[in-house]
């Protein structure tokens, strides 16, 4: 049996981009480019990454200011990792590194993180050195294939066992 250790560190909270790490959670800060369809300009919102240890296989990717309209989306952190590499996912979430045409100069490199819902889909545009830096961060609080020690089995079974399937 392999054990994995667990550093946790404190950072101040702060914004503009900059990230928390508190007690086994990462969050980032980012300005997400928003559209709901590929001719209408993107509109630039506020947006939250943000990982917990809890929860090791996956992200979430909350849009809009923290107020009662802002949306979350939870999807996988191994889904956003290859994203940033080649087009991955199926069904509600995809990821794309953006077309070679969109990356200028005076623009930084993005991905895209395709959202679908039965009423339509919304193309969210990311920097890539904000999700890269996100991602080390929560590689270096749970490395890929350590996730499984993060896992409560029991709690999932007692969450399961609780419900009428």
């Amino acid at each position: 049996m392999r054990l994995v250790a667990l550093q946790k560190h404190i950072y101040p909270r702060s914004f503009g981009g900059l990230m928390e790490q508190r007690l086994g959670t990462v969050t980032s800060a980012v300005t997400a480019q928003v559209r709901t369809a590929e001719d209408v300009p993107p509109t630039p919102l506020p947006a939250e990454l943000r990982y917990e240890v809890s929860d090791p296989y996956a992200v979430v990717l909350t849009l809009g200011p923290s107020t009662d309209w802002a949306v979350t989306w939870v999807f996988a952190r191994a889904l956003l990792t290859e994203g940033l590499r080649r087009p991955t996912g199926a069904g509600d979430v995809t990821v794309v590194p953006a077309p070679r045409h969109h990356r200028r100069r005076h623009h930084p490199r993005s991905v895209r993180v395709v959202l679908r819902n039965g009423s339509g889909q919304a193309l969210v545009g990311l920097a890539v050195g904000d999700v890269a830096a996100f991602l080390r961060k929560t590689f270096a609080l749970v490395p890929a294939g350590a996730e499984g020690y993060h896992v409560d089995l029991d709690g999932v079974i007692t969450a399961l066992m609780g419900r009428n399937l």
